[in-house]
């Protein structure tokens, strides 16, 4: 019988055998095979002829696939983070898949439940729609066709869809989706605004690429009308009926983002993101991998979709730590654009104002081509960028008296102002007056942080939570007082000051929830909203034509932090905050609150922008031979006694040794203690990022080997982009 090698998802480096009484299974293809006391899925990768368990070779139980469900490109795309990411194989062909395939689904297409009405009820509105609103505004979209009811759900609740059908107007059915049309098609004219000088230089460039690997890097100042270029460049791809992939670093970005590009081409966009559910993922992995989908929008994980016929990839936003998975694989989706750019010999494009270092070297370096925009679109001017010195000033919820009165002036004159503070909830400490105590979470550490609003105290690293206390638990003293500002406190504030004015918080707890980022957006840009409280979420490419001044609260933090990292991403928040003002015909502004008005990094940034920043900090991680000059992977451990952690890394460190190689470590992590357990870490440099991967290529079977691997939980993190 034929030895089937499989690739299963387990944490082992290896493939498993199993006989089947035919041949010609293909790689790609998903089998139901038996492991010990239970049954898995799994990829076949390849046959063999021997194999060292000859005589206890089990059979597989089911082929679940005739055609690979994973395509050769994709399968040489998994080897190669296999090998690159030392990650187990099995696990990185389960990550690549969409998860309701992971489970055994058909990759086949379902029927789709469409709604549409009962024939003989078209011609007039019927009575029973005149007080039902809503009701009346669906009827009237389904007299021109049936709509699929998972695209109804984005805009009408159960219901009032069930309520078409109670009233006999409408009806559910099931429809095959073959019957779409295979390939999207264009509309005849495209209207589309004229492109400035420096927005036509660039999609020439691009326009010149497309029927080869080239990999652009966009560096536009925010609101330069990067996403005007990304649709010109696109449109000649779509015209040669080719597919394009966008990547975008949030949720919060993927309806805007697909409003403008269905509104502008006139198809079909598909959406990939982690609000869907596992079958509309599949769904649209589906559409793109048959080639009926022109346009395929998502985040991270959607660097794995397959395209019938790729034309083009483009990675909005490229410097936003987003893109860097955190557990499992550790994959960073930018540089796999990069790879699958290549592999597909198309072009890629990656944009940003703020573009990362690793980036801006290899286009200063020749690698990239570098395409820069340097004036906003339009008539709009740049934000003015100010520092307050707070030294020694009053602070009543982190905010200084002086920027209440500006606050006030915008408000009056009909704009919306935006503040930001990196905080959610009330504040981020509770401690006794009387002693000194702080409240801390036991298994991270760490403080709680106050959420007024909800009566308790929650920690934002394990999730634990408990009542606010009513007195200290080591004195017993009543007078418990919060420390720092989050974006709770900062609300309530702005809403005793401006009673008059609509504020609204967005952050990771007021915008949990399908579609409900999406609906403040709307809100905000309706002017429903003039005060805009908020955390990292309001910094990511949303276009607010309406704010005109914007006020970051605190980041002072970053300038002294353990993480090299630390003084690029706060360059670059500060950078797209203050591109959040002044977008449209209003000029605006942006205002630092700082207790270090003289710190060089801020000096630099406000007086010379980020492009200055950026150029001269790559010259510092030169000197200091930090990436992108040089190549770190890091090792990290999680075990219930820290020891245990610094034994293994020990031995792994002892292995690793190698004249080109510098290790550092063991040592703890940057936050030691997490949900429990302590955290080690041992970090390896070199100048030779071939090296690294060869060094530690040659010893993970041996160290997978080592008897304390199984006291810790370990894993190798190659590029690492923190080390918290």
């Amino acid at each position: 019988m034929p030895i089937y090698q499989v690739a299963l998802p387990l944490p082992k480096r290896q493939l498993f055998d199993y006989l089947y009484e035919h041949t010609g299974l293909q790689p790609g293809c998903r089998v139901r095979v038996p492991f010990g006391p239970r049954e898995l899925i799994g990829i076949i990768i390849s046959t063999t002829e021997d194999s060292p368990f000859l005589n206890k070779l089990k059979p597989i139980t089911q082929v679940i696939d005739q055609q690979p469900v994973i395509d050769q490109t994709l399968l040489s795309l998994c080897n190669w983070l296999a090998g690159y990411y030392h990650h187990p194989i099995g696990e990185v062909m389960h990550t690549v898949l969409p998860v309701a395939l992971r489970k055994g689904e058909s990759d086949k297409p379902k029927p789709i439940q469409v709604l549409s009405l009962i024939e003989g009820n078209q011609a007039v509105i019927p009575e029973q729609l005149n007080r039902a609103k809503k009701q009346r505004e669906l009827y009237i979209e389904l007299l021109e066709r049936a709509i699929p009811v998972s695209s109804l759900k984005q805009t009408y609740t159960d219901t009032v869809i069930k309520g078409l059908v109670e009233k006999n107007i409408a009806k559910f059915e099931s429809v095959d989706e073959q019957d779409e049309a295979m390939e999207f098609s264009l509309p005849e004219t495209i209207e589309k605004p004229q492109p400035n000088v420096e927005q036509a230089l660039a999609i020439t460039a691009i326009s010149q690429s497309l029927a080869k690997y080239r990999c652009f890097l966009l560096e536009g100042i925010t609101g330069s009308g990067k996403t005007e270029v990304y649709l010109q460049s696109i449109e000649e791809v779509l015209k040669n009926h080719k597919q394009v992939l966008i990547l975008v670093p949030e949720i919060g970005l993927t309806p805007q983002t697909v409003k403008r590009f269905e509104k502008r081409f006139e198809i079909k966009v598909g959406i990939l993101h982690s609000n869907l559910t596992d079958n509309e993922r599949l769904a649209v992995w589906q559409k793109s991998r048959s080639g009926k989908l022109g346009i395929i929008i998502g985040t991270r994980s959607s660097i794995f979709t397959p395209m019938a016929r790729p034309g083009m990839i483009i990675v909005d936003e490229e410097h936003d730590a987003s893109y860097k998975q955190q557990d499992g694989l550790k994959y960073n989706a930018r540089d796999l654009a990069v790879i699958r750019a290549k592999e597909h010999k198309i072009p890629l494009i990656l944009g940003s104002a703020t573009p990362s270092l690793e980036s801006l070297n290899n286009a200063l370096t020749g690698r990239y081509q570098l395409l820069q925009l340097h004036q906003r679109a339009g008539n709009a001017l740049q934000a003015k960028q100010s520092v307050l010195d707070i030294t020694n000033q009053p602070l009543t919820a982190g905010l200084a008296a002086g920027m209440l009165t500006r606050i006030e002036q915008h408000l009056k004159a009909g704009n919306q102002v935006m503040l930001f503070v990196n905080r959610r909830g009330f504040a981020p400490a509770l401690l006794c007056h009387q002693c000194g105590h702080v409240e801390e979470c036991r298994r991270c550490n760490k403080p709680y942080t106050v959420h007024k609003s909800l009566h308790k105290m929650q920690c934002h690293h394990c999730g634990a939570a408990k009542p606010l206390p009513k007195q200290c638990k080591e004195c017993g003293h009543h007078e418990l007082i919060t420390q720092g500002v989050g974006t709770e406190q900062l609300t309530m504030y702005l809403e005793q000051e401006f009673p008059q004015y609509s504020s609204v918080r967005i952050d990771s707890d007021s915008v949990r929830g399908k579609a409900k980022l999406d609906n403040l957006l709307t809100e905000i840009n309706g002017g429903a909203h003039q005060i805009l409280i908020g955390t990292q979420i309001l910094s990511k490419g949303h276009h607010f034509p309406n704010v005109t001044l914007v006020v970051i609260l605190d980041a002072d933090g970053a300038l002294f932090s353990a993480d090299f990292r630390a003084s690029e991403h706060l360059a670059q928040l500060i950078t797209q905050l203050s591109g959040r003002a002044g977008r449209a015909q209003k000029p605006g502004e942006m205002w630092l609150q700082t207790h270090q008005p003289g710190h060089p990094l801020l000096q630099d940034l406000i007086h010379n922008g980020y492009g200055h920043f950026a150029r001269f900090a790559l010259s510092e991680r030169k000197l200091a031979n930090l990436p992108p000059f040089s190549f770190h992977a890091l090792f990290r451990t999680e075990s219930l006694k820290a020891q245990d952690g610094f034994e293994f890394l020990s031995h792994v460190s002892q292995m690793l040794q190698h004249p080109q190689v510098h290790l550092v470590g063991p040592i703890p992590a940057i936050m030691e203690k997490r949900q429990g357990k302590y955290r080690m870490q041992l970090l390896v440099q070199s100048q030779s990022r071939g090296l690294i991967n060869k060094v530690i290529g040659h010893f993970a079977a041996e160290i997978e080997a080592l008897p304390m691997a199984r006291k810790v939980r370990w894993s190798i993190d190659i590029d690492p982009q923190d080390f918290m």
